[in-house]
Formats: structure tokens, sequence, C-alpha cells
């Protein structure tokens, strides 16, 4: 089976309404939107997945030529424990509310410290 293009990441951290959320959504058609499921992220989930996303960009703009990037594992101790600590939090509880929308990527920087380059409409 083909993959489809990268449009951007299919789970993760996300606002929805102005609120912390996570995101799942695995269908993808190009032409049309998909299905998502989310969930309200807590405070701690919030400041743990911006540490983690601090770590991974400092690998993929900083040490991206001399390193292997955080996500594969023993690269980093601390991504690690994130990873691990934020499993829980990533995974979509009963009731998680279903969202149509789609991934677009914006035309800013794609690695940058306050977030990615993908909006979820």
């Amino acid at each position: 089976m083909q993959r489809p293009p990268y449009d951007g990441p299919r789970h993760g951290p996300a606002v929805v309404n102005g609120v912390p959320h996570y995101f799942e959504g695995w269908d993808y058609d190009p032409a049309a939107a998909d299905e998502y499921v989310v969930w309200p992220a807590s405070e701690a989930a919030v400041a743990m997945e911006r540490e983690v996303w601090a770590i991974y960009v400092w690998y993929e703009v900083f040490a991206a030529a001399r390193e292997e990037p955080p996500a594969n594992g023993g690269v980093d101790a601390r991504f690690d424990e994130l990873t691990s600590l934020l499993t829980p939090y990533r995974q979509a509880p009963e009731g998680a509310r279903r969202l149509m929308g789609e991934v677009r990527l914006d035309d800013g920087e794609r690695y940058r410290p306050d977030g990615a380059d993908v909006w979820l409409w």
C-alpha cells in the first residue's frame, strides 16, 4: 500500500476553541475533511509537551547534521523520560469528541520554539 504524501501530523497537541487538546485522526483523503477525535489536555501534559517539543526542535535545528533525532529513542534521556510520562495523556479516552477537520501547513518555519507549522481546521 502506498502511503500518502506527508500532510502534517495525524495526532498530537492542538488548540481547540482556545483550549489545549490532543487530537488523533488516521484517515487521509486530500480531497475532503477528515474525522478526528479530540480530548482536553491537562496543564501538566501541556508543560511536558512544550518541553519535549523544545528538545525535538533543538535536535532538528542545531544537531541534525551530527546526531540522530530524539524521537528514535536512546538519544536524549529527558526526551525519552517525557515521552514515557506522556503516554497515558496521548491515549484517546472513552467519550473523546469527534470532529471533522483538515490539517494545514502554514508558511512559517517548520521547527520553531512556539510550535510546529501545523493547523487543524
